[in-house]
């Protein structure tokens, strides 16, 4: 299957991309590049706007579908934020909550709602080479954090069956490399029941940003192997699709059918003569659905 590229935006850290069903356009970030990025599949124009701090994932914001750009919950390096992107170019950010990291050089990382519209999201050491355990996956309730597990050095795959009854979570470190499955109480919003449910390290790529089809299969990109794997709900490997790119960073469906696989990607450093589109956001059609993203009711 051939991977279409979207745009060449030359991303840092190209994550958390979202379908926004009302405007029909996908948003991400660029983690490092501080920016929270649009594309309009109506006009096929992209634009960007900056913000506060490095911003690892992001969730549209209920009720705010009659803003012209919407309204997005973020979770970034000290706390949750409340972005508005203006049709000027800036960025208007309301905290919701702070983090008190368990020691410094931390930030969130990977996340989305629950099926209920109740953010969850993971924090990191940045530096990934000190393979410091010191994540936490995070439930943001009102106005309040709540820990829910603890011990990661990169949460990553976030993702919930269609039914949200089953939560998905890996760590894409190099020395963990590993997916589990968690019963999700969808009453109290908490997993429970961990278990492990694809080792990655005989597979090719590191499990990085994942979402799920109508199905209940798991689609995770393969960082540093340039391929979107889909897995059943039972863990077995059903199909791998290729990029142009060797680190693709997360996938999300999207598109007017909800039938389209968009999938962003790393730039890094270095010679790129092998992969000049990295860092650019790319489309594949698999064949199968995807499920509507929830409004996240911060």
């Amino acid at each position: 299957m051939q991977a279409e590229l979207l745009l060449d935006a030359r991303n840092g850290v190209g994550e958390s991309p979202v379908w926004d069903s009302a405007r029909q356009c996908l948003w991400w970030v660029d983690i490092p590049g501080k920016a929270l990025w649009c594309w309009n599949s109506r006009t096929g124009q992209a634009r960007h706007w900056p913000t506060p701090e490095q911003t690892g994932c992001i969730a549209l914001a209920a009720g705010s579908d009659a803003l012209p750009h919407g309204q997005w919950i973020a979770a970034m390096e000290s706390g949750i934020a409340r972005l508005t992107p203006q049709a000027d170019g800036t960025l208007d950010c309301a905290w919701i909550t702070r983090i008190e990291h368990p020691q410094v050089g931390m930030r969130f990382n990977d996340g989305r709602c629950d099926r209920q519209g109740r953010l969850r999201a993971g924090t990191m050491v940045a530096d990934m080479s000190l393979a410091a355990p010191a994540g936490g996956l995070y439930a943001l309730d009102g106005p309040a954090l709540r820990r829910l597990e603890a011990g990661f050095i990169t949460p990553n795959g976030m993702a919930f069956s269609p039914d949200g009854r089953t939560m998905y979570l890996s760590d894409s470190h190099p020395n963990v490399q590993t997916v589990w499955a968690f019963d999700y109480d969808i009453d109290t919003g908490t997993p429970h029941h961990r278990r492990v449910l694809i080792d990655f390290k005989p597979l090719p790529g590191r499990p990085d940003g994942a979402a799920v089809d109508e199905d209940g299969c798991y689609w995770i990109c393969g960082n540093d192997a340039g391929l979107v794997h889909r897995f059943t709900p039972d863990g077995r490997l059903d199909r791998s699709l290729p990029l142009p790119v060797k680190k693709p960073a997360m996938c999300a469906f999207g598109g007017a059918g909800l039938d389209t696989l968009f999938v962003t990607s790393i730039r890094p450093g270095g010679d790129l003569s092998d992969q000049p589109l990295a860092g650019g956001v790319f489309a594949l059609r698999p064949g199968v659905r995807g499920l509507d993203e929830p409004r996240c009711i911060a």
